[in-house]
């Protein structure tokens, strides 16, 4: 009956009955994945079991059967409760449905699933967490434990369910393999936001119960699965199309670089060591160094191992069967817990010694063992029906031949694979003429094309060219013998046997700054033995300390990037990121993409959660992390872009950082002004207020923060350089302070000197020695106030220390302990400083009239007043330059970033031109209509515009 199933499984593929040795080739690719592959899509899917329900055409690879219902359950395909006592449930993947909504399942089967993908794509698993209300893709359970979750798309699992997780994350670049021109919907299934209604039904898709619905990764849209047939394939990006970097227009080879490399995701997010490795069966986890619990009296628990390879891990899964089960029905249970749903006839269970035996017994005595303990004894009865060991391994029996599917590596071939049957002669390059006729290259000589081995792991796909005399049925015995798992995950493409250029582009930072182009290539020679004619210097960022390597080998690229990752130079370690290559000429002409920035150190774990939002809502090759090389790379990839925005997610300070090093870059860019948008992440966030984006980021959905970002208005904002300049110091009283090289910093919001920069500088040393302790803007608030009042009693009389000059003219001080020079109306967390009277010696401010406001405090009373609204500060003087004389060692700070100034001149003029901001649009009133999720029409939060 099993030959039966799988020969009219091939014949529903093929569309007519096979001739006896023939081929066998799959329907257009057009035709969608759901009617294309059903349940002759997965070998032996099509087995009738004592007591299964035989899946329909619409429900793939399913092995579903009629059970009893003992607590509430609801549909995994409708999302609604099951009234009665019966349902119908997978035995393989636990899809639970009504009995009346089989016929209508369109999701496959997890044993088939890696059959459905079209083109292979790793995940990015993070560290483990815990994800309330959310389900695993793979064994449909909730996560109630700590779970791993997909840091570019939105796939959630277990830690055990990753070996068996689909290598179908989103496919975010080109790397030339089966790439795309057209880019269709990446479906996700369940986990949906609360509130999602469907796009064709308008009814809600989304439950809180089971894994339901699916949704679109790249645009948003959402249905549920059953309805989703009828929305049109092609993905449009939905509502952030102009803003998403289209997959299309990225290019990266990455042959030797895991995805967490390719997409820069620090080593801080990936999952601990062992997680995704150990098993489990339906319900509890087990695996090395974990106790299988006690089953009932009536079962026995038997540890599964699935080949070679989990045996030397030791990595297991728990099955438990009847002590009375019969050898098939172990059997079954034991390639169901590896989701292996072929012929139970083809496979055999061998039982393995106990560790102290086999580690005394000699290697002919283990040989015995091995071969003798398979579970087919003469009663046929199962391992319960005797003393038996505990350990057993599935095992494949000898095959004299079998059918393989042979997938093309190039596009608009009209079928998704072709079949071919394989025997022990049955050779890489045979296999290679057959299949040629069949995919319309038969005029093509088969010397030009090469047979590609692909694992499609969960987290890493790995490709190897086969050799021309390998033999193919020798090799799927090696592949079953290490793992069965594997070896439905592997598959075997035929492709062009083209020479590929490779070139990886290596970002390498941390360099010293200043050097010449020689200077840089004999470094980084000296450090790391650059081969020559492999690797040359495509760009030097000499202020930057930063070079671009464009290397000509992959394995070269590979040794480069994790040489570099451990080398320090002048005890300063250096940064190494894999940058892809942006296809300029291949953007769509409204497209304007935004190049993310975001401090994961800002906002307490705040930082952290954006980063990841923005990565699943954008293609992540556009979302940066702050600490992880700066903003120059991102500069650095978007240099080609004719148009792009740039959004930056943490403090005044990091908005400052982006800024400076726009202004260095800004030259090489095609897009010399990008406009800046801000979400604040820090404490006082002066920028942002004045910008109309808030005090501070409190949670609000980042979908709908990229709806603003996208809706906001282009302002201008003066920038000023600050000339500090040590070396003419006049030396007053007390000064201990060497003389420093002279320096630049750039400022946007405001510079202190005296009382301001000395609490800044306080906060500062404060959070360097604990912190961990400023996680929270209450809390940053509350140090500022306490390192105030230490403050009270304490007068220097600044005014005596300090000379002013504006506009080459001497400007007498009043009696003040600060004096602040501000460019926007917020300063200390949002205070007036300059005030709103009307003065007629002096223009009323603007943040883009090229002049700065000089403002003087008299101590911490008076700022504390001016910061609750009783006073403003002490109007001194309104210009475009200023030289101000430091006499003393003076504490100084830049847009919140303090330090002590030695004594000497500081000189403060405009720097060049206008930088472009964004200001959040005002709020805009909801059009009526039905409502929708958040994730696709959220309408930006209100916010004060608070100067």
């Amino acid at each position: 009956m099993a030959a039966a199933a799988e020969s009219g499984a091939r014949a529903w593929l093929s569309g007519g009955s096979p001739r006896p040795g023939s081929p066998t080739s799959s329907p257009e690719l057009g035709a969608g994945s759901r009617s294309r592959l059903g349940p002759g899509s997965g070998p032996g899917s099509g087995i009738e079991r004592p007591g299964a329900r035989p899946p329909g055409p619409s429900a793939p690879g399913h092995s579903f059967r009629k059970v009893t219902l003992t607590k509430p359950t609801f549909c995994h395909l409708c999302s609604d409760f099951i009234w009665g006592l019966a349902g119908i449930l997978c035995d393989v993947c636990n899809f639970m449905s009504h009995e009346k909504c089989v016929k209508h399942v369109k999701t496959p089967c997890t044993s088939v699933a890696p059959s459905l993908v079209h083109v292979p794509v790793a995940h990015c698993f993070g560290p483990r967490g815990h994800y309330k209300r959310k389900f695993c893709a793979v064994c449909r359970k909730g996560l109630e434990a700590p779970a791993l979750r997909c840091e570019v798309c939105e796939l959630h699992v277990h830690p055990d369910c990753v070996p068996f997780a689909c290598s179908d994350c989103r496919q975010c670049h080109l790397d030339g393999h089966r790439d795309h021109d057209t880019h269709h919907h990446h479906w996700r299934e369940g986990n949906l936001s609360s509130g999602a209604r469907c796009e064709v039904c308008r009814k809600t898709c989304s439950s809180s119960d089971v894994l339901a619905g699916v949704r679109c990764e790249w645009c948003g849209v959402q249905a549920h699965s059953v309805c989703s047939a009828a929305l049109t394939p092609e993905c449009t990006f939905g509502r952030l199309r102009t803003m998403v970097l289209p997959p299309a227009c990225v290019r990266l080879l990455s042959r030797n670089f895991s995805k967490m490399h390719c997409f820069r995701i620090s080593e801080s997010a990936a999952p601990e060591p062992g997680d995704g490795d150990d098993g489990v069966d339906g319900s509890a986890p087990a695996g090395p160094g974990k106790e299988v619990a006690a089953p009932e009296s009536s079962k026995q628990t038997l540890k599964i191992f699935d080949g070679n390879d989990t045996v030397q891990r030791n990595h297991f899964r728990v099955i438990s069967v009847p002590r009375l089960a019969r050898s098939q029905e172990v059997l079954e249970a034991a390639l169901r817990a590896y989701y292996i749903m072929e012929d139970p006839q083809a496979f055999q269970l061998q039982a393995l010694p106990p560790p102290t035996q086999a580690g005394d017994a000699d290697t002919e005595a283990l040989g015995k063992v091995w071969s003798g303990g398979t579970a087919e004894d003469e009663g046929s009865r199962g391992p319960g029906s005797r003393d038996v060991p505990e350990a057993w391994v599935i095992r494949a029996l000898p095959r004299t031949q079998e059918v393989l599917k042979i997938y093309p590596a190039w596009l608009k071939v009209g079928v998704a694979y072709v079949s071919l049957r394989v025997t022990p002669q049955s050779t890489a390059q045979t296999v290679v003429l057959e299949v040629l006729p069949l995919l319309g290259r038969q005029d093509e000589g088969p010397e030009g094309f090469q047979l590609l081995e692909v694992l499609m792991g969960s987290r890493q796909v790995q490709r190897m060219v086969l050799a021309d005399e390998e033999l193919l049925l020798g090799r799927l015995q090696a592949i079953r013998q290490t793992s069965l798992r594997q070896m439905s995950q592997t598959r075997f493409y035929v492709a062009e046997r083209r020479a590929v250029a490779p070139r990886v582009s290596l970002f390498v930072g941390g360099l010293p700054p200043g050097l010449s182009p020689q200077e840089y290539s004999s470094l980084l020679d000296e450090a790391m033995s650059l081969k020559a004619g492999l690797v040359s210097m495509s760009h030097i960022y000499s202020s930057q300390g930063a070079v671009v390597l464009d290397v000509a080998c992959f394995a070269e690229a590979e040794r480069l990037y994790m040489l570099v990752r451990d080398t320090a130079v002048h005890s300063r370690p250096l940064t190494a990121l894999v940058l892809p290559d942006v296809l300029h000429t291949k953007l769509p002409p409204d497209c304007c993409p935004l190049l993310v920035f975001v401090n994961p150190k800002s906002g307490g774990l705040k930082g952290r959660d954006l980063l990841c939002s923005f990565r699943k809502l954008l293609n992540p090759h556009q979302v940066f992390e702050l600490t992880n090389g700066g903003p120059l790379p991102g500069f650095h990839m978007f240099s080609q872009v004719p148009c792009f925005r740039v959004l930056v997610c943490g403090g005044d300070g990091t908005v400052g950082w982006v800024l400076a090093t726009l202004e260095e870059v800004r030259h090489r860019l095609a897009c010399p002004e990008p406009a800046v948008a801000i979400l604040p992440l820090g404490t006082g966030n002066d920028l942002g207020r004045v910008l109309r984006w808030g005090a501070g980021y409190s949670g609000e959905d980042p979908f709908s923060v990229l709806l603003s970002v996208d809706e906001a208005d282009a302002v201008l904002m003066d920038r000023w350089t600050i000339l500090l300049d040590a070396q003419e110091a006049g030396g007053g009283e007390g000064s201990v302070v060497d003389a420093e090289p002279p320096k630049i910093v750039h400022m946007s919001n405001y510079c202190g000197i005296g009382i301001d920069a000395e609490l800044s500088l306080d906060f500062h040393q404060a959070r360097e020695e604990e912190p961990g302790k400023f996680t929270s803007r209450l809390h940053n608030k509350g140090v500022y106030v306490r390192v105030g009042l230490q403050k009270l009693s304490q007068a220097r009389g600044l005014h005596r220390e300090i000379r002013l000059q504006v506009e080459q003219q001497e400007v007498e001080l009043p009696n003040i302990e600060g004096l602040i020079f501000i460019n926007i109306p917020s300063w200390g967390s949002g205070a007036d400083l300059w005030g709103s009277d009307n003065d007629s010696k002096f223009e009323k401010p603007r943040m883009d009239d090229g002049l700065l406001e000089v403002v003087g405090v008299t101590g911490v009373v008076h700022m504390g007043q001016v910061q609750g609204g009783l006073r403003s500060g002490i109007r001194i003087a309104q210009g475009s330059y200023f030289r101000v004389t430091l006499l003393k060692a003076t504490p100084v700070q830049v847009d919140g970033e303090p330090w002590v100034q030695a004594p000497g001149h500081m000189i403060i003029a405009a720097a060049g031109p206008k930088v472009h901001m964004l200001r959040k649009a005002k709020q805009k009133p909801r059009k009526a209509g039905p409502p929708r999720d958040a994730r696709m029409d959220g309408e930006p939060a209100p916010e004060g515009d608070s100067k």
